[in-house]
């Protein structure tokens, strides 16, 4: 992957940032999206310095225009797209309000659709890889996730028709379903739902796959990787569970 062009959104934390710090890693031109603007200028001075390219751009992926002025600025040709960025939401059906799930909807759904958009004609003439991150909530039913799952299954989906109509391109899109990963979103979460018994509620959560613990976002990055990598040229239109055995051996 190196000297590859690849954008991935989400970039300042997490997941996301793993993933830039993979490819960057490796010689790959990065460039990430995100809203933090304080953590995306901090990420990008931390991991200058490598054989790749570098360069944050803030963008509200939920604006088509803003998306559109972010990826003009971006190169010709595009090799990987990484559609990490996304929001979680609690709540069942009766409990979740009208502006929650078209919050959640705008940023998982609809702007991986206006980055996915905005990128496919930087891919058409030299194919390319897209890969999207759904859960394991796209496939199974989670309690008290009516919304995020929502949005992950319309991920899935969105993953299955990208992958037939530009086969022909040589434009690949698969699509990872991680368990739970470990990240800021995590610590914060204990921190605001269960104060003083944040250390109690973590493992508690790690216990329930099956595996014991919770992923590293580095984890799900390593495999990222490969599959946006042309050691994958053969895969497309797959969804890969990295859950710890969550789906597969939970009884």
């Amino acid at each position: 992957m190196k000297g590859k062009n690849v954008i991935i959104t989400g970039g300042a934390n997490g997941i996301g940032l793993a993933m830039v710090k993979k490819f960057a890693k490796r010689g790959s031109n990065v460039f990430f999206l995100d809203l933090n603007e304080d953590e995306g200028k901090k990420v990008e001075q931390e991991l200058q310095g490598n054989d790749s390219k570098i360069e944050f751009l803030k963008c509200d992926i939920t604006d088509s225009k803003q998306v559109k002025k972010v990826i003009a600025k971006t190169p010709k040709t595009i090799h990987v797209l990484i559609n990490n960025a996304g929001i979680s939401h609690i709540g069942k059906v009766d409990s979740t309000s009208e502006e929650d799930f078209d919050r959640v909807y705008q940023v998982n759904v609809k702007g991986t659709f206006l980055v996915t958009r905005a990128v496919i004609p930087k891919m058409i003439q030299n194919g390319g890889s897209i890969l999207n991150m759904a859960s394991v909530a796209a496939t199974m039913g989670l309690p008290d996730r009516f919304a995020y799952s929502m949005t992950k299954g319309a991920m899935l989906s969105m993953t299955l028709s990208i992958a037939r109509d530009y086969v022909s391109h040589g434009i690949r899109c698969n699509c990872l379903s991680p368990g739970r990963v470990h990240t800021p979103f995590v610590d914060g979460f204990l921190a605001k739902n269960y104060p003083r018994r944040e250390k109690e509620m973590f493992e508690k959560l790690a216990a329930t796959q099956p595996i014991g613990r919770m992923a590293k976002p580095e984890e799900i990055a390593d495999f990222g990787y490969f599959i946006c990598s042309d050691q994958a040229g053969f895969i497309t239109g797959a969804d890969y569970n990295i859950d710890g055995g969550f789906k597969g051996l939970k009884v």
